[in-house]
C-alpha cells in the first residue's frame, strides 16, 4: 500500500476502512503513472527546452538545454528516473505537469532543486 503506517492510521481515524484506503492508494499510484507518461510525452524524443534552473555560470533568466531523453519509472506514489542532456544528466526524484506547456521536475544530486521546463521561454 502507498501510505505509510501513520497515514493509514490517520485515514482510519478519519473513518476510512481498509478497502477505502487501498482504493485511495491505488488511485494515487495511478495518478503518478499518468504524470510519468505525460512527462515522458512532454519531453518526447528530446530537443531544445528552457528551464528556470540556476547554474553557477549560466545566464540570468531561462537556461536553454538540449535534452536527449528522459527515462521514468514509478513505484506506488514515487516517480523516479533520469533526465539526459547533451553532455550530462541528472536524477529525477519527482515530477508533475503544471500545464500543457510547463513540467516541473525535482532533480537530484548536482541540482537539488525543483526546476520548471518549457519549450517556449516566454512560458516561464
Amino acid at each position: 500500500m502507498h501510505f505509510d503506517p501513520r497515514t493509514q492510521q490517520a485515514l482510519r481515524e478519519a473513518g476510512l476502512d481498509t478497502e477505502a484506503i487501498r482504493a485511495a492508494s491505488d488511485r494515487a499510484a495511478e495518478l503518478v503513472r499518468e504524470d510519468a507518461d505525460a512527462i515522458e510525452a512532454f519531453f518526447g524524443g528530446g530537443g531544445t527546452f528552457h528551464s528556470d534552473m540556476e547554474t553557477a555560470h549560466g545566464p540570468d533568466g531561462p537556461t536553454e538545454h538540449e535534452v536527449t531523453g528522459i527515462d521514468l519509472y514509478t513505484h506506488g506514489g514515487d516517480l523516479r528516473g533520469y533526465l539526459s542532456f547533451d553532455s550530462w544528466g541528472v536524477y529525477v526524484e519527482d515530477g508533475r505537469v503544471l500545464t500543457a506547456d510547463v513540467v516541473e521536475l525535482t532533480l537530484g544530486p548536482t541540482v537539488h532543486d525543483r526546476v520548471r521546463f518549457v519549450t517556449d521561454p516566454d512560458d516561464l
